[in-house]
C-alpha cells in the first residue's frame, strides 16, 4: 500500500480513465474558469494584445519564448487560484480567517504573475515601440 504522507495510505483506484476524457475534464475547466472569472477574460485579453504585438514589432525566437512562458505563468496562477477558491468555499462555506488567508495569498500570487509579465512586456517592447 502507498501512503500519500506518512499518516494517510493512498488506496489503489481500479478506474482507468481514457485520454481522451482527462483532456475533456481539462477543457471543461478551463472553460468554467474563461465562463466565471473575470481576471480570467483580462488575462486571455492582455494575452491576446501581447501575441499582437510580437507580430507586430517582429519579436525575436527568444523573445517569443519569453512572452509565451510569461503568458503561460500568469494563466495557469490565474487557473491555479480558481482552483483554490472553488476548494477554500467547499471547505469552508462560512467566513473564517484562514479561507480568507488562503484566498488573499493565492490572488497575491496572481498579482505578482500579472506585474511580472507587464514588466517583461515592458522590457522587450519598449525598445522597439520608442526607437
Amino acid at each position: 500500500m502507498s501512503y500519500l504522507c506518512w499518516a494517510l495510505p493512498v488506496k489503489p483506484t481500479t478506474k482507468t480513465k481514457s485520454l481522451v476524457k482527462s483532456f475533456y475534464f481539462a477543457v471543461t475547466g478551463l472553460a468554467y474558469a474563461l465562463r466565471t472569472q473575470r481576471n480570467m477574460k483580462i488575462h486571455l485579453a492582455a494575452a491576446l494584445c501581447t501575441v499582437g504585438f510580437g507580430f507586430r514589432y517582429a519579436v525575436s525566437s527568444v523573445e517569443w519564448l519569453i512572452l509565451v512562458v510569461t503568458i503561460m505563468a500568469v494563466i495557469v496562477s490565474e487557473l491555479m487560484n480558481t482552483a483554490l477558491e472553488a476548494v477554500v468555499d467547499l471547505a469552508s462555506p462560512g467566513i473564517h480567517p484562514l479561507a480568507k488567508t488562503a484566498k488573499d495569498v493565492a490572488a497575491g500570487a496572481v498579482l505578482i504573475s500579472a506585474i511580472s509579465a507587464v514588466i517583461i512586456g515592458c522590457i522587450i517592447f519598449y525598445p522597439k515601440i520608442f526607437r
